[in-house]
C-alpha cells in the first residue's frame, strides 16, 4: 500500500501557504495604502513591515517545510487577529465569511503546528541530517 501523507502534507503546505505569500507580496505594491487600512482597525501603521515579512517569510517557511511549527503557529496567531480586528462585521456578510475563512486557515496551521512539516520537507531533511551525525 502506498503512503499517500508525504504528498497530502506538502499539498496541504502548498496551499496554506499560497494565501500569505500572494498577500504579503501584493502589500508591497501599496505599503502606505496597506498601513492606512491597518490604521483603520486602530492597528499602528509601523506595523505594516512586519506584518508583510511575517506573511511573506512565514508563508515561504511553510511552503518549504523550514521552521514549521513555529511559523504556523505565528501564522495562525495573525490570522485570528485579522480575523477579529477587520473582518469581525456580522452585518456584512463577506467580511464574515473572511472572518470565518480566516479562522479556517488558523485551524489548518495550528494542525500544521501539531503534525509537522512532513517527510517532504526542509525540517525532515534537517532532523535526518542531525540523526546521522
Amino acid at each position: 500500500m502506498t503512503d499517500h501523507r508525504p504528498l497530502a502534507s506538502l499539498l496541504a503546505r502548498i496551499l496554506l501557504s499560497v494565501i500569505f505569500i500572494t498577500a504579503g507580496y501584493g502589500k508591497l505594491g501599496d505599503v502606505a495604502g496597506f498601513a492606512g487600512y491597518m490604521q483603520s482597525g486602530g492597528v499602528p501603521a509601523f506595523l505594516a513591515w512586519p506584518v508583510i515579512g511575517l506573511e511573506l517569510l512565514g508563508g515561504l517557511a511553510i511552503l518549504a517545510g523550514f521552521q514549521t511549527r513555529l511559523a504556523a503557529l505565528a501564522l495562525a496567531g495573525f490570522s485570528i487577529v485579522a480575523a477579529v480586528l477587520f473582518h469581525y462585521v456580522p452585518a456584512d456578510q463577506m467580511q464574515m465569511i473572511m472572518f470565518m475563512k480566516n479562522l479556517g486557515l488558523a485551524g489548518g496551521l495550528v494542525m500544521l503546528a501539531a503534525h509537522g512539516a512532513g517527510a517532504w520537507s526542509v525540517d525532515a531533511l534537517m532532523s535526518s541530517r542531525k540523526a546521522i551525525a
